[in-house]
């Protein structure tokens, strides 16, 4: 008791995630009795996975991508075809930077890349500033329920280590987030036309010349999502194949064509995407030995016991997990929730008749959610950063948006098929 005490004063120090999971686990053990070599062999057996391989390969070609021109060719194509409409541009933002977080698993890196060139193309385009503040910000985390999404593959990982989730593959969790995510994209885009009904800033219809203009400058973007989803949704690829193919079609193309990217900055990316796949593989490593330890004491059957004890309804448990989620998503990054907190719902979930697959959607929809959830969302600091604005306009910027995403994580959880259908076929 001592002991758990001392860590939740280090956590609240400021101590290391990683750290405080390695200390709970290295006691649990030793308190159990058991030789503390059991954590290196949980490490050791998850370095065993292939699929791990598509964390750090999907990592790097998304940090390539960010890195290169390929963002403001993206905004450029997208608007030449749909930048006319009435709310267009909205729909432009929306669609972008969903593409490019699904490929760079982190929302902060989709709003300080593509920032700088939606925020002042929204302003001129007539929308407004508190408009375009929301969208943005809300924009850089709707990728994460689209394949290859970093997220969807760690829940996959995690999952995978229990029994009770062997079944949990990541092709079928790619296909299971395809029509959740495109809900909120739906619903936002209905939202920004209907706002933007009044825009009076006459846009027109691009040319045909401009059209095949913007297709020519992005031909070599335009193959990517579509061999990759497209390998691997037809069984072509295995998804650490794909993210081979991702990784080396992207540095060939942004370092060799295109020539955006020199040689000299190739380490400085490589470093900043591993600095990233590194912290995911410890916490991940550290946290499945501690999962070990909590299956070995039974911690998931007695949570089981006590919400089945005071929950009757599986309704009733999905509304509370909303809850829990939400404010977790808000004061807990994404990976560190990932693998704290699915070994522990996930077989109370499935005592409660729910899909792991409908659980990692549900999960990964409140958790892009916590990323807008004051007051402590990280979208909405970074938000404040990059765009140098009081944190509160961010707040009251982002609540039209936060609405419409709440609904939708509402009817991706009460609405199983939306999630399972896909997988099904």
């Amino acid at each position: 008791m001592i002991f758990g005490a001392i860590l939740i004063l280090l956590a609240l120090a400021g101590a290391p995630l990683f750290a405080i999971i390695a200390a709970s686990s290295m006691w649990g053990f030793h308190d159990s009795g058991i030789d503390l070599s059991v954590m290196a062999i949980e490490i050791f057996r998850i370095a065993e996975m292939p699929i791990l391989l598509a964390i750090p390969l999907f990592t790097f070609a998304g940090y390539l991508l960010s890195e290169s021109g390929a963002p403001g060719r993206l905004v450029r194509m997208t608007r030449a075809f749909i930048g006319w409409m009435p709310g267009g541009l909205a729909i432009v933002a929306l669609a972008t930077c969903a593409f490019f977080t699904a490929f760079t698993g982190a929302s902060g890196v989709t709003i300080i890349a593509l920032g700088a060139l939606l925020y002042p193309a929204l302003l001129e385009d007539g929308y407004g500033e508190s408009f375009s503040l929301g969208l943005v910000t809300t924009s850089g985390s709707l990728g994460l329920l689209f394949a290859p999404s970093l997220p969807l593959i760690l829940y996959g990982i995690v999952a995978q280590q229990s029994t009770i989730g062997a079944g949990v593959s990541i092709d079928r969790l790619f296909a299971a987030g395809l029509l959740p995510g495109l809900l909120m994209l739906v619903l936002l885009s209905a939202w920004a036309i209907w706002r933007n009904r009044k825009n009076r800033v006459p846009i027109k219809r691009s040319s045909r010349r401009q059209l095949l203009a913007a297709i020519r400058e992005s031909i070599w973007e335009i193959p990517l999502p579509i061999v990759v989803l497209g390998g691997i949704y037809s069984g072509y690829f295995a998804v650490s194949e794909a993210a081979t193919v991702t990784a080396v079609y992207v540095l060939v193309v942004e370092v060799f064509i295109l020539r955006e990217i020199s040689w000299r900055e190739l380490p400085t990316i490589i470093h900043k995407s591993m600095v990233l796949v590194g912290g995911i593989m410890l916490i991940l490593g550290l946290s499945l030995a501690s999962t070990t330890y909590m299956i070995d004491a039974g911690v998931p059957a007695h949570l089981f016991a006590f919400v089945k004890e005071h929950v009757s309804s599986p309704l009733t448990f999905l509304l509370l997990l909303n809850i829990f989620l939400l404010a977790l998503g808000a004061i807990l990054d994404i990976f560190s929730a990932l693998v704290l907190v699915v070994p522990l719902i996930l077989p109370v979930a499935i005592g409660f008749g729910i899909d792991p697959l409908h659980l990692g959607i549900i999960f990964l929809a409140n958790m892009q959610l916590g990323y807008l959830t004051p007051p402590i969302g990280l979208n909405l600091f970074i938000s404040s950063y990059r765009f140098e604005q009081p944190v509160t306009t961010i707040y009251k910027a982002t609540v039209p948006f936060f609405i419409i995403l709440l609904l939708s994580v509402l009817v991706i959880t009460y609405w199983p098929a939306l999630s399972l259908w896909l997988p099904g076929l």
